[in-house]
């Protein structure tokens, strides 16, 4: 699977708004967006006609980034969210939601979404007492998530858990701190999302 490789504070400034994909470091004064809040590259100062087709990129774009999933991942959760009954966007957004990846970084047990997925494809992390290396996998009410029995991982998850103390838990997650586990007690809901997206937008442009 590609993956990004270059400056991940380029993503922020280009999106003009802070996508947490270093974690602590962008609530800290060393943010590149708090420090540089226009698009990077020479000519990126200039303005620019905003067309209506590049706002709906634009959502897309912030989406896919903050998720880190590549446009091919992204076509395939847009065809699931299609299938299901409901509305297509929020079906969307509680898909990527569901994400292993995603679980472990809301509950604290990681520093930042790439962090969280480098840990997993490691197979540091078990799902219902199974190890597990695929990011991608969906979690679904029942499951259980839980570090492996390597008292090394055990204990930077738990330094994770007191650098992310101040960091609210989803309602559809609970985590116990003592025996370092999450519970996946529901599926999580739109009000859950923590990040400023309007889904209708991206579905209008994926609809074309």
């Amino acid at each position: 699977m590609a993956r990004y490789v270059d400056n991940k504070c380029k993503l922020c400034r280009r999106e003009g708004m802070k996508l947490f994909l270093k974690g602590q470091r962008c609530f800290t004064e060393k943010c590149a967006v708090s420090r540089r809040d226009y698009p990077p590259g020479v000519h990126a100062q200039k303005r620019a006609k905003v067309t209506e087709y590049g706002v709906r990129l634009r959502e897309k774009q912030k989406l896919k980034r903050i998720y880190g999933v590549a446009e091919k991942q992204f076509k395939l959760y847009f065809r699931e969210a299609v299938r299901l009954k409901g509305n297509t966007g929020e079906n969307l957004m509680m898909l990527l939601e569901r994400r292993l990846d995603n679980v472990v970084l809301a509950s604290g047990f990681a520093l930042s979404r790439n962090h969280a997925r480098q840990m997993i494809n490691h197979g540091h992390f078990t799902l219902n007492g199974k190890w597990v290396d695929i990011a991608s996998v969906r979690v679904k009410p029942g499951d259980k998530i839980a570090p492996g029995k390597n008292e090394k991982i055990k204990k930077q998850v738990a330094d994770c858990l007191e650098v992310n103390k101040s960091q609210p838990v989803p309602n559809w997650l609970t985590v116990n701190r003592d025996t370092l586990t999450v519970h996946v007690t529901g599926l999580p809901r739109r009000e859950d999302v923590p990040h400023p997206i309007q889904e209708q937008l991206i579905i209008e442009l994926c609809s074309k």
